[in-house]
């Protein structure tokens, strides 16, 4: 896909910085996600064989959702579809001191309430929303959860990516709603937007927005967040997805000073990306 290669190469060399997430989860940030699959099982055997997780119930009362783990610490989650309009996604979820507020700000910027804040039991209260250009993403609001256990190691997320039908109106849109701070960076013919939390440095960002191309749009690729996990080995998880079921939606690339990486599409249609990112330094 035109640009993608490029884009991975911006995210790591902002002002020749590395960047990367942490669990010190700041407002603005990505700090819970999860898979919405209308196979829970499945989607269980799958990942769980992908990435080496162990997979527990969060229990009865919870609805079928549950959690991915790696040594003992939550990496991702996963529940089953819960309306008949659901799609199979991966979701990023945003870190907010108040969910309500962030209910507001979407509104005034244009976009969509999927479904309203409410509690989690004691563990935080959360929302659902469509951007203005037709990307779902989230909000987790901590109380007793924090958010993900891990992050940046191998195993789990370490970056997330918008990728818009609107790039433009997709930063104006996010910029009301988190206040996210933003570098653009010419990747070619296109740019590509580095977006860190409020008051964070280059070292803090977490995430980017990049403009999908008309051979994208034409192949029926919409707006949608893209998580990317951190594995040892790009190609032996290609190859244990693909022949788990999955679609290579970009094969595994090499970018300098960022690492090797490529894109997947799970069974049931939800879209996730893996990366070996390359040593400090190099």
């Amino acid at each position: 896909m035109p640009g993608w290669k490029d884009a991975g190469a911006a995210r790591n060399t902002v002002e020749g910085q590395r960047t990367m997430l942490t669990t010190a989860y700041r407002p603005g940030a990505p700090d819970w996600l999860d898979l919405t699959s209308p196979d829970t099982a499945a989607s269980v055997a799958f990942y769980t064989a992908v990435f080496d997780w162990t997979y527990a119930s969060a229990g009865p009362e919870a609805g079928g959702y549950g959690f991915f783990r790696q040594d003992g610490r939550t990496v991702a989650a996963l529940g089953p579809f819960t309306d008949t309009h659901a799609r199979p996604a991966w979701t990023v979820y945003f870190c907010t001191l108040d969910a309500d507020r962030t209910t507001d700000l979407v509104r005034e910027a244009g976009g969509l309430v999927r479904f309203a804040p409410f509690n989690v039991f004691t563990s935080g209260r959360m929302a659902g929303y469509t951007d203005s250009t037709g990307a779902d993403f989230a909000v987790w609001q901590p109380h007793d959860v924090s958010g993900l256990g891990a992050v940046t190691e191998p195993g789990s997320l370490c970056w997330t990516e918008c990728w818009s039908i609107d790039a433009e109106a997709a930063k104006t849109f996010y910029r009301t709603v988190f206040a996210w701070q933003e570098q653009d960076v010419p990747v070619g013919e296109l740019l590509y937007t580095v977006l860190t939390p409020p008051g964070g440095g280059t070292g803090d960002a977490h995430g980017g927005i990049m403009q999908l191309g008309p051979e994208q749009t034409a192949a029926g690729i919409s707006s949608h967040w893209l998580p990317y996990f951190e594995v040892p080995d790009v190609d032996a998880r290609l190859a244990t997805a693909e022949r788990l079921g999955a679609t290579v939606r970009i094969p595994a690339t090499d970018v300098h000073g960022v690492g090797r990486l490529g894109g997947l599409v799970d069974p049931h249609g939800a879209a996730f990306a893996v990366i070996t990112s390359a040593p400090p330094g190099t």
